[in-house]
């Protein structure tokens, strides 16, 4: 089954809870979502409630997939750029699809309604990731047409002695 996908759903508490579940399931099955397993819902509450507080400043936009059963199944960050010679591109932040729904092309689904969203903002000539090396991930995101434009090695300390690169990927929208 398809995810719906919603750009700027409101923030309800079921939303919140949803979010936040959907985000220690992602890191705790391994996905590189700004932290390493085991986490708790605790300890990721305060990076959402960081997304939130952009989010009602203006400075972010959330992009969410629900399941056929109304659950929060996927999620992204859009984030606008704070420097006036760049406010021509968004960051794509937190991309994630729960455990349950990968392998079904779900992920292609959330970056192309990213990619829509983006487009419809107005203005915006390319979306810009990062993600963490030694995953696949730039496979992944290079699939969506995504482009690798840097690599800063060793840049992530996933554990002492385990450090990854942090890849720059760029989609260009015109």
């Amino acid at each position: 089954m398809p995810l719906t996908f919603t750009f700027d759903p409101p923030v309800t508490p079921a939303l919140r809870d949803g979010l936040l579940d959907l985000w220690t399931d992602v890191t705790n099955a391994g996905g590189a979502v700004g932290f390493v397993p085991t986490v708790t819902r605790e300890e990721v509450r305060p990076a959402l409630v960081t997304h939130f507080v952009a989010m009602a400043e203006g400075r972010a936009r959330l992009l969410v997939g629900h399941d056929e059963e109304g659950r929060v199944a996927a999620a992204a960050f859009l984030t606008f750029n704070t420097h006036r010679l760049m406010t021509h591109w968004v960051w794509l932040y937190t991309v994630m699809v729960h455990p349950r729904h990968q392998g079904r092309g779900h992920g292609r689904d959330l970056l192309a309604a990213a990619e829509e969203a983006a487009r419809g903002l107005g203005g915006v000539e390319a979306i810009r990731l990062t993600c963490r090396g030694g995953l696949g991930l730039e496979r992944f995101y290079a699939s969506c047409g995504y482009k690798e434009v840097g690599r800063v090695p060793g840049a992530i300390r996933v554990a002492p002695g385990d450090d990854r690169d942090d890849v720059i990927m760029l989609l260009p929208l015109t």
